[in-house]
């Protein structure tokens, strides 16, 4: 037998017992078809750090279980957005698709519909794969079933199960549009750039119809379309931050190589809706006064095709600028994470246990150190 038969056998063997659960179609099937489950037993206990074995230090677990929440909690979303304006099929399974707003998400691009299955796809894998690596190494999974209690969109298309995250009441930081056309302003150095379009973050606003009533006047579903894609951008350049700054933190170089290989798909899924909510045809919402503008009409901060990150600020402002991922610095970051997914909306509803379990993952991730 050679080496890399013995290293798969060996991978089989520890992760054998998991499969019942870790199955990404049962899983699937069990977590995002048929609603609330059941936390498991021990999670809250292990918050906020998890005594990790097998080779894991404590940080490295605890970086971990919090990349796994965040992914099932992207997974939750990206499932809504499939199931009403992405392709149907075995391999994202649920929902019947909403012919209207599929076709107002195409106006940013005709391959929207296929975009959306394959970043869904990509959530369940990253998260399935999280989970299963921890088990694999004595560490337990993370399950927010419990928490599975929201309610769907009443549109055609959508199925009708409890949801982690709200969708309907958005509030979207669009400051990530300028962040990366500045040459003269980051993040990491306290910066605020303005935002791209200044309603999405001044209310709340539907990224899924609500209803069949969102599909009329045309305008009104047509900004619907557009706050998706700029929400799209948004959960995705966060992902790309987060990664980058938690990997800064982790131990075993097997932690790091898992941290910098899923991180780069996130980079991959912000540079494609970047490009995309780019295409938001300029509007006025009838029914709130949202105004989309024209992105081109402004100069370079917001124009439509510079997709590839301004050179920037990076360290010290005496060190000439650089093309980088913004921000990137490691305090605090998970917690950022989880303030800025509270600020967004998607997790009005939630009760306060929900928000004590994930602020205690975040502080549990913020406070691993590389080689602690």
């Amino acid at each position: 037998m050679n080496k890399v038969e013995t290293l798969e056998d060996n991978l089989e063997e520890r992760v054998k017992p998991l499969k019942s659960f870790l199955s990404r179609r049962s899983f699937l099937g069990k977590s995002l078809a048929v609603g609330a489950g059941t936390i498991g037993a021990g999670l809250l206990a292990n918050a906020p750090a998890v005594a990790a074995r097998g080779g894991l230090t404590r940080g490295d677990a605890d970086i971990l279980r919090f990349l796994a929440a965040a992914e099932i909690i992207e997974t939750d979303l990206w499932q809504q957005y499939n199931e009403l304006g992405g392709i149907q099929d075995d391999e994202v399974p649920g929902g019947t698709g909403n012919p209207a707003y599929t076709e107002a998400l195409a106006v940013l691009d005709e391959d929207m519909d296929q975009y959306i299955h394959d970043n869904t796809d990509d959530e369940i894998t990253h998260f399935t794969f999280i989970n299963a690596y921890l088990a694999s190494h004595g560490v337990e999974p993370v399950n927010l079933d419990q928490f599975r209690t929201l309610p769907s969109s009443q549109a055609t298309g959508a199925q009708q199960i409890g949801r982690l995250t709200n969708l309907m009441q958005l509030t979207v930081n669009t400051s990530f549009w300028t962040r990366y056309r500045s040459d003269s302003l980051n993040p990491d150095f306290g910066d605020t750039l303005p935002n791209a379009v200044p309603g999405l973050a001044a209310g709340q606003f539907p990224a899924i119809p609500r209803t069949d009533d969102d599909l009329t006047p045309p305008d009104h579903l047509q900004a619907i379309a557009n706050t998706a894609g700029f929400h799209f951008a948004w959960v995705e350049q966060g992902g790309t931050s987060l990664y980058a700054a938690l990997a800064q933190r982790v131990t075993h170089n097997e932690v790091l190589r898992i941290l910098l290989s899923i991180g780069g798909t996130e980079i991959m899924h912000f540079q494609t809706w970047q490009d995309k909510a780019g295409n938001a045809p300029p509007l006025t919402d009838p029914t709130n006064g949202l105004v989309f503008p024209d992105l081109n009409a402004d100069g370079e901060l917001t124009q439509t095709n510079l997709i590839m990150p301004e050179p920037t600020i990076f360290l010290n402002r005496t060190f000439p600028i650089v093309s980088i991922i913004r921000p990137t610095e490691t305090d605090g970051a998970a917690m950022g994470a989880v303030n800025a997914f509270t600020a967004d909306g998607l997790f009005i509803g939630q009760p306060p246990e929900f928000f004590a379990l994930l602020n205690q993952l975040a502080q549990a991730a913020d406070h691993a150190r590389h080689g602690g």
